[in-house]
């Protein structure tokens, strides 16, 4: 009898889930305020992380900026000022562990507690598998992948003795769907993904429903990490578009965003079509970058 009470309790939830959803789809979500929040932001010297510290920094948040690359992250920071916001920038290595514990203790004692960590520091090697060198892996794991765990268990328990915050995992659609040449990449953006779902569902295992998570997962961006890319159906993205959709997740405590959202569709596709089938649909995309293929630099 408890079996089929549970079971109709599931029922009425994934009803009651669908008629939310398309309620959100007319009546836009309440949004959060972030002012005075401390929001640290690795990868925060260009790109998105760059875009992403100048939404904060109009929300009146006080901003920690990571970067491997000083001139980058001061430029940040400097506009971020110019902005409004009170801003500490360092210079940090996310694939070195001991440099993101020894610079999160620092954020710890003379800032104060991190309520939303923003992983965003990310590095691709666009080559095949036996062109990509033995150290681009491996940095491109510890980036990627790693450095979100080193972040988040430094600042995490300060989040849930207090059970607010917010951890923002900046994945790729390239953590749901392959792409030939970024085999390395793709692998460190689906860990990157695995890492988003299992802390979210551990989180709400142990009763810290205040503690929020979002993960980001776009196409491909046009912030000259990848050269020259192009698809036969997907756009290339402007990070300027992406920052504000990443904040508009944030504040309204979006878990999943995917941009463009048609990216579902392509997912859902993955899971029912045969093989043969999946195999012409990825020719028909047409997915094109410059890489190095057998050691040597082409469009493939």
């Amino acid at each position: 009898m408890n079996l089929i009470l549970e079971l109709l309790r599931l029922v009425g939830i994934i009803i009651y889930s669908y008629l939310e959803a398309c309620v959100k789809l007319v009546i836009p979500a309440k949004r959060k305020s972030v002012s005075g929040e401390i929001v640290l932001i690795t990868g925060a010297g260009h790109g998105i992380g760059r875009l992403t510290a100048y939404e904060f920094a109009k929300r009146q948040s006080k901003l920690v900026l990571w970067d491997l690359n000083k001139h980058g992250v001061e430029e940040t920071a400097e506009e971020c000022r110019n902005l409004g916001a009170t801003v500490h920038a360092s210079v940090v290595d996310c694939s070195v562990r001991e440099e993101i514990y020894s610079a999160a203790e620092k954020v710890k004692r003379d800032i104060g507690d991190v309520s939303i960590l923003v992983n965003n520091a990310g590095v691709i090697a666009t080559a095949d598998l036996l062109s990509t060198q033995d150290k681009q892996i491996q940095k491109t794991f510890e980036v990627n992948v790693l450095a979100h765990y080193w972040t988040t268990k430094a600042f995490l328990p300060a989040m849930m003795k207090k059970n607010h915050g917010h951890i923002v995992t900046v994945a790729s659609a390239g953590g749901h769907l392959t792409v030939p040449f970024l085999v390395s990449y793709c692998s460190s953006k689906f860990a990157a993904v695995g890492f988003h779902k299992s802390l979210t569902q551990e989180l709400s295992a142990l009763g810290k429903d205040g503690i929020k998570t979002t993960c980001l997962c776009p196409v491909f961006i046009n912030t000259g990490f990848v050269k020259n890319p192009r698809s036969r159906l997907s756009p290339i993205l402007e990070p300027d578009i992406v920052a504000k959709k990443l904040i508009n997740g944030i504040l309204c405590n979006q878990n999943m965003i995917f941009i463009p959202s048609f990216v579902k569709f392509r997912l859902l596709l993955e899971r029912i079509l045969p093989e043969r089938a999946l195999v012409a649909l990825n020719k028909f995309t047409n997915v094109k970058f410059d890489a190095i293929v057998g050691s040597k630099r082409k469009e493939h």
